[in-house]
């Protein structure tokens, strides 16, 4: 691939998932999260194993479903809580919160050293992102707020789970 196709990529994934607060906010039905987690992750997950065809190991087949109803299902529905109740520069700031969550997960769960740039790398993140997206009209709803904290701080959790499970397994936990 050429650099620029790279760059075109790379731009294109933040402007789909961007794209998830506006479409919700703008486009869908209120007060529905479970039913929206359900039709953004249930596409995909089908596709996946179409594409691969094949399941879990039996063994596989109870944990493959609580690890995508965890890691794909419960995040998605969180998602969706935030994005009706927060306004969307408020809950892309919390979901910027990501990066430095992962920082201090892997330092209590894996022992990495915490680097200073690092944490200044993902605070100025943190901190563009508000400056950008959260306008004056921002309001601070609770429930958003520990959806779209527990959106950002599940993700980093489920996916050190995810890394345990066969390789057919990962593929699969979404569909199912």
């Amino acid at each position: 691939m050429s650099r620029s196709t790279d760059i075109l990529l790379t731009a294109l994934a933040p402007a789909v998932w961007g794209s998830t607060y506006l479409v919700t906010t703008e486009a869908l039905p209120a007060g529905y999260p479970v039913t929206l987690a359900a039709l953004r992750a249930l596409p995909a997950g089908l596709l996946l194993l179409v594409l691969t065809r094949c399941v879990p190991p039996r063994a596989w087949l109870g944990r493959s479903f609580l690890l995508g109803g965890f890691n794909f299902a419960l995040f998605w529905v969180l998602l969706f809580i935030a994005a009706y109740r927060l306004p969307g520069g408020v809950a892309a700031t919390l979901g910027a919160l990501q990066a430095m969550i992962v920082l201090f997960m892997a330092r209590g769960w894996l022992g990495t050293p915490t680097r200073t740039g690092a944490v200044a790398a993902a605070a100025v993140g943190v901190v563009g992102v508000a400056l950008l997206l959260i306008g004056p009209e921002a309001a601070l709803d609770p429930i958003g707020v520990a959806a779209g904290l527990g959106g950002a701080e599940g993700q980093p959790r489920l996916s050190r789970t995810r890394r345990a499970a066969p390789r057919r397994a990962q593929g699969t936990a979404g569909a199912l």
